[in-house]
């Protein structure tokens, strides 16, 4: 009864916080779907970890009890009732051990410490978005052939996220240190070209692959806009109407098309 109570937390979990995503996992296989909600809700919960706090050891307390919890359950130790360990242990195991690495991308977040770099930015994203779409992607099958495809999609998938959020990231003392706009403009073509490599090798991917993939509604238009300067995403605070996500989530399920 436990395991069907926090499974049900997750999803909801999901459903709340990360619309888009809980769509997309819904055009997997039944039978794999419980190990993406779990590995999603793990994601959600390890995301704001660092943002529980205002100060930075406080926050790396928090980051660090899920990396511990992680790391214990890699080592076969099964971690103590919750809503989002508890499922996670049951469809991932010890293989859990191996999504330390997600929430070690989040250790500058509990910094509050600006990007200097463009560069730094798509090291960042690789590591955390580009580390769960590839976790996401082999739970559905995908080959170590694959892996460049699916590293090219999260770069642009998370750098189209990140430029949303900038204004929010602005706030907490996130972002970039110093605010030009060709930086941010570097980085949105940056995530277009590499959604564009990916979409140019999609014949290497299977559907059944899809659901990991999707890149949220109009996120390729979104860089797009963005590299041309038409967005300045340092004060634009840019989100999809609710009808433009409801209608690319539905053609996403119909056609299973992830790339651009």
């Amino acid at each position: 009864m436990a395991i069907d109570v926090t499974l049900e937390a997750c999803t909801e979990l999901l459903r709340q916080h990360d619309p888009d995503r809980f769509g997309a996992l819904l055009t997997a296989a039944p039978q794999k779907r419980p190990a993406l909600v779990t590995l999603y809700a793990l994601n959600l919960e390890i995301a704001r970890a660092p943002f529980q706090s205002a100060e930075p050891m406080l926050a790396e307390m928090r980051l660090q009890w899920w990396i511990e919890r992680l790391a214990e359950m890699g080592s076969g130790i099964t971690p103590p009732l919750h809503d989002v360990l508890t499922p996670l242990w049951n469809e991932w195991g010890q293989d859990a051990g191996a999504l330390t690495a997600l929430a070690e991308a989040r250790r500058r977040d509990c910094e509050r410490v600006p990007f200097d770099l463009p560069a730094d930015v798509i090291d960042y994203i690789a590591a955390s978005s580009g580390g769960l779409m590839w976790r996401a992607a082999c739970r559905l099958g995908a080959t170590e052939e694959q892996r460049a495809i699916v590293a090219d999609q999260a770069l642009g998938a998370g750098l189209a996220a990140w430029l949303r959020a900038l204004p929010e990231l602005r706030q907490l003392g996130l972002g970039l240190a110093h605010e030009r706009p060709e930086q941010i403009q570097e980085l949105a073509a940056q995530g277009l070209e590499a959604m564009r490599r990916a979409a140019s090798d999609r014949r290497r991917i299977p559907r059944d692959l899809a659901a990991a993939l999707y890149p949220g509604p109009r996120a390729a238009h979104f860089l797009d806009q963005v590299a041309r300067g038409r967005i300045d995403c340092f004060r634009q605070t840019y989100a999809p109407a609710p009808i433009a996500r409801r209608a690319s989530l539905a053609k996403f399920a119909l056609t299973g098309r992830w790339w651009i």
